[in-house]
C-alpha cells in the first residue's frame, strides 16, 4: 500500500470540519451521554464527573475544542440514550452502549473503536449457592429494559433448556433494589455495570458476580449517522491513547518523549507538525491527550483497577489482548 500512501499524501487537506463539529465550536462544548456506574461514569462529591468513559470524553473535548473541561456529561438512561442520540440531544454516547447490527442498520447509528471488551454476567445471592448460570434453572431474574441483556438472556435459557421468569424493570434504582428485597434471584447485565451495581448494595459481600459470560458486548462510543468528520475524530481520538501506551508514552513521560528521534513519534506528538496539518487538528492534540488523561492502560488503572477489574481481553494486542491502533500516518 506504499504507492496508496504516497498519493494519498499529495491531496490537499480536508477543509470542511463537518455538521457536528461546526455546533461543537459555535456552542463551546461537547454534549455526552454517559450512566451511572461506578468506575465507568459518576459525579463526584465535588459534582465533576469522572470515570473511565468520562475520560475519553474529556479526550474528545481536548480533541476538538483543546480544553477537557469544555464537556458537559448528562446522565441518561439505557431506554433514553438512543433515542435522544437520534434527536440530537448528544453529539455521542459514551455510556457504555453495546455496537450491535441492528443499531447500525436499522436505527443509524456509527460506532467508534471498542474501548471495553465486556460480557452480559449474572449478580446473584450467595445463598442460592449457584456457581453457574445453568444453575439458575427456573429463577425469576431482573433485567433492565432497552439493552442487549433482554435478549441475550432469553437466547442463553432457550439454548440451554431450562427456564425462567424475566422480570422486565425500567428504572434503574428499582434494579439493585428488586435483587435486595429478594423480589428477583438475579439480575442480568453487561458484567461492568454489574460489579459497579455490587459496589452500591448494603451488602456487597452478601452477593456475587457469576464468572461466566453470557455475550460479546463490545461497548464503544456511539454518534448519530451522517457525519464522517466527526466520526473519524472520534476514532482517532481512542486510538490515540492506545498508541500512545503501545510506545509507552505516558502523563509522566510525554515531555521526555517530546525528544525523541522517532519520526512516528515526532509527528504523533506534533514535534514534526506535517501529520496535523494535513488532517487539520492542533499539532499537539494527541500529546495534549496522554498529558491531560493519561494513555489506555492509565485511564483504565485509574478508574476500573481500583474495583477489582483486571485487563483481560481489554489489554494491548501484543499482551494478548485486543485492543490495536492503526498507524499514525
Amino acid at each position: 500500500m506504499i504507492g496508496l500512501s504516497a498519493a494519498i499524501g499529495l491531496l490537499p487537506a480536508v477543509a470542511s470540519a463537518g455538521p457536528t463539529l461546526d455546533k461543537i465550536k459555535a456552542r463551546g462544548t461537547i454534549k455526552v451521554g454517559v450512566g451511572t456506574t461506578p468506575g465507568f461514569f459518576a459525579p463526584g462529591s465535588d459534582g465533576r464527573w469522572k470515570g473511565f468513559f468520562v475520560d475519553f470524553g474529556r479526550a474528545l473535548a481536548i480533541t476538538t475544542l483543546g480544553d477537557p473541561d469544555k464537556v458537559e456529561f448528562t446522565n441518561s438512561s439505557p431506554q433514553q440514550r438512543l433515542p435522544a442520540l437520534q434527536a440530537g440531544e448528544f453529539d455521542v454516547l459514551l455510556s457504555g452502549v453495546t455496537v450491535t447490527i441492528t443499531r447500525a442498520f436499522q436505527l443509524g447509528f456509527h460506532f467508534g473503536p471498542t474501548v471495553f471488551y465486556d460480557g452480559q454476567g449474572l449478580l446473584v445471592r450467595k445463598d442460592l449457592g449457584v456457581s453457574q448460570a445453568a444453575d439458575l434453572d427456573g429463577a425469576t431474574i431482573g433485567v433492565q429494559s432497552g439493552t442487549t441483556g433482554e435478549l441475550n438472556i432469553a437466547d442463553f435459557f432457550r439454548k440451554s433448556g431450562h427456564k425462567f421468569t424475566p422480570v422486565t424493570i425500567e428504572d434503574t434504582g428499582e434494579f439493585i433494589n428488586a435483587l435486595e428485597s429478594g423480589r428477583v434471584d438475579a439480575i442480568t447485565q453487561d458484567s461492568s455495570d454489574l460489579i459497579g451495581k455490587r459496589t452500591q448494595l448494603k451488602k456487597p459481600d452478601d452477593y456475587v458476580v457469576l464468572p461466566e459470560r453470557l455475550s460479546k458486548e463490545p461497548l464503544a462510543p456511539a454518534v448519530a449517522g451522517g457525519d464522517d468528520r466527526w466520526l473519524e475524530l472520534v476514532n482517532w481520538t481512542v486510538y490515540a491513547t492506545v498508541q500512545a501506551e503501545e510506545w509507552g508514552i505516558t502523563q509522566a513521560n510525554v515531555d521526555e518523549f517530546l525528544k525523541s528521534d522517532d519520526p512516528a513519534i515526532q509527528r504523533f506528538l506534533g514535534v514534526d507538525p506535517s501529520l496535523a496539518q494535513a488532517i487539520n487538528l492542533d499539532p499537539k492534540w494527541a500529546y495534549n491527550i496522554v498529558k491531560t488523561v493519561g494513555n489506555y492502560g492509565e485511564i483504565f488503572d485509574r478508574s476500573l483497577k481500583p474495583l477489582g477489574w483486571e485487563r483481560g481481553y481489554n489489554r494491548l494486542w501484543k499482551d494478548g489482548g485486543l485492543l490495536y491502533s492503526p498507524p499514525f500516518r
